[in-house]
């Protein structure tokens, strides 16, 4: 991509705090550097948003609830829909490229995402019209029951760099959609995603108020005292478990409403009768996709005995084969890890699993001086107890075990004390809704690579998080029942 081009397109994009409509700078004027992943050079750098600034975007947004949750739900939907065209039409290119320069996915994967991300907003533009209450006589026959379905109130996105519009459009699609007003602290390492879909849905038509973005270079001093806030009613998290739990914590002192999507280890299971030439297909999508950056991304792969060599052969000769470099550049399929210490600490996985035994099949290393970049990894021999397997890898490594026995597999993977998305691969369909009925995990692809969708609920069991996005139970948590008992009519 020509260099003028990234030149042009980091001139046009925000990169000031969004309050109240509008740009600006944060209220100390400190700004902090945002990276380029492929080259560890310096991107841009963004307003770093303070609490002072937390507390101004609160005041706005609890002015504007509701005026918000009394708009028409159709005009609600008509911003959402406009969103979705921008998102699609107007700024596709740019959002692809911006979440390419500062996240490091391979170009094609970005596009991926603009799709994907929008159909957030186009699924809650289409839901926003659909709320409905309830109407009935109580049992007993003396009451008439209306209960009515009305927006939560402010909503507090803390949101991941690893899917950095689509994770955006998962809580805001719903959240608009119901009439609630948000404050959006992005990831640090991606706020210029954040900050160009806030410019989105200001084009879009969505009230002052109503959405805030507030970059920082630190989380706890922007969130602390927006969870504490009696006025915030949600907080929504897409992380790490250890953060998740910590939230939770502090927001039970404000008994906030919460949705926790947190880390996974998902499985990847292969049976003796699958067809593996579809398998490995699919495996190497979902290990590879985002560069293993995902939390639905498959982590360690057990493989029956009976079809061990093959699988492992196959798969490590087509991982083997794939390109790495930056993601801007043609034909390029597994672009830089997010940071150095995101290389660090996935490097430090293979070599623990080394020592434990396992044997390095393919890759393992780092094939620049620049960037953060290693090269897809297959770990065969691998022992089922060694961290590894045990341990999520956010990375493209990926361990192959040896299974023989469904059932003792099954009570390892439920030993796990995460259970988001997992992938199995059979021809057996009545072995398909034994494992949808055993396993401990709230997403299962079956013979197929990937499990999101927008139209489908999002969310694990465990400690992988509570709550659903997408589908129609996405803006549920989103909603406040209030129940409303009056006396029965007479009849005549």
């Amino acid at each position: 991509m020509a260099e003028s081009r990234i030149t042009d397109l980091l001139a046009r994009i925000p990169t000031g705090i969004f309050i109240n409509g509008e740009f600006t700078d944060s209220s100390s004027g400190e700004r902090f550097d945002v990276l380029n992943p492929a080259t560890g050079e310096v991107l841009t750098t963004v307003a770093d948003a303070t609490p002072e600034d937390a507390a101004r975007a609160m005041d706005l947004a609890a002015e504007a609830q509701w005026d918000w949750a009394v708009t028409a739900p159709r005009e609600r939907a008509e911003i959402l829909r406009r969103a979705f065209d921008l998102a699609t039409g107007k700024y596709r290119d740019d959002l692809a490229t911006v979440m390419t320069l500062e996240m490091g996915k391979p170009l094609d994967q970005s596009y991926g995402e603009v799709t994907y991300g929008a159909e957030f907003l186009r699924w809650f533009s289409e839901e926003a019209a659909r709320i409905r209450g309830d109407y009935f006589r109580v049992p007993e026959g003396h009451l008439q029951a209306v209960v009515v379905r009305r927006p939560v109130g402010p909503c507090l996105f803390i949101t991941p760099w690893n899917f950095p519009l689509a994770m955006a459009t998962r809580k805001a699609g719903p959240a608009f959609a119901a009439g609630n007003v948000a404050i959006m602290r992005p990831s640090q390492d991606t706020p210029l995603t954040a900050l160009l879909f806030a410019q989105i849905m200001n084009e879009a038509g969505l009230p002052k108020g109503v959405f805030a973005v507030l970059p920082s270079k630190r989380s706890r001093p922007i969130t602390g005292p927006l969870i504490q806030d009696p006025r915030m009613r949600k907080i929504s998290f897409t992380g790490s478990t250890q953060v998740g739990k910590a939230l939770l914590k502090e927001a039970a002192d404000n008994v906030l409403r919460t949705s926790m999507e947190l880390g996974g280890n998902a499985p990847f299971i292969v049976f003796e009768d699958a067809d593996i030439d579809k398998a490995v297909e699919a495996a190497v999508a979902t290990k590879l996709r985002n560069m293993g950056e995902a939390c639905n991304a498959a982590d360690h792969f057990f493989v029956h005995t009976d079809v061990y060599e093959e699988f492992a052969e196959k798969f490590t000769a087509r991982i083997a084969a794939k390109k790495v470099g930056n993601g801007l550049e043609d034909g390029v399929d597994v672009g830089p890890l997010v940071s150095e210490k995101q290389l660090e600490d996935v490097s430090a996985m293979i070599d623990r699993a080394v020592e434990a035994g396992a044997k390095i099949a393919a890759g393992g290393g780092k094939p620049f001086n620049t960037g953060f970049f290693l090269e897809p990894t297959v770990l065969v021999d691998v022992d089922p107890e060694s961290d590894i397997v045990k341990d999520e890898i956010f990375g493209p490594v990926a361990p192959v075990i040896r299974f023989e026995d469904e059932a003792e597999l099954i009570k390892t993977i439920n030993k796990d004390s995460v259970g988001l998305g997992g992938y199995f691969h059979t021809k057996d369909m009545n072995r398909v809704m034994r494992l949808a009925e055993r396993l401990e995990i709230g997403m299962l692809g079956v013979n197929s690579a990937t499990i999101s969708n927008a139209g489908a609920p999002f969310g694990g069991m465990k400690h992988s998080g509570m709550g659903r996005e997408g589908g129609k139970e996405g803006i549920e948590d989103y909603l406040q029942t209030v129940y409303v008992g009056m006396p029965a009519p007479d009849f005549f």
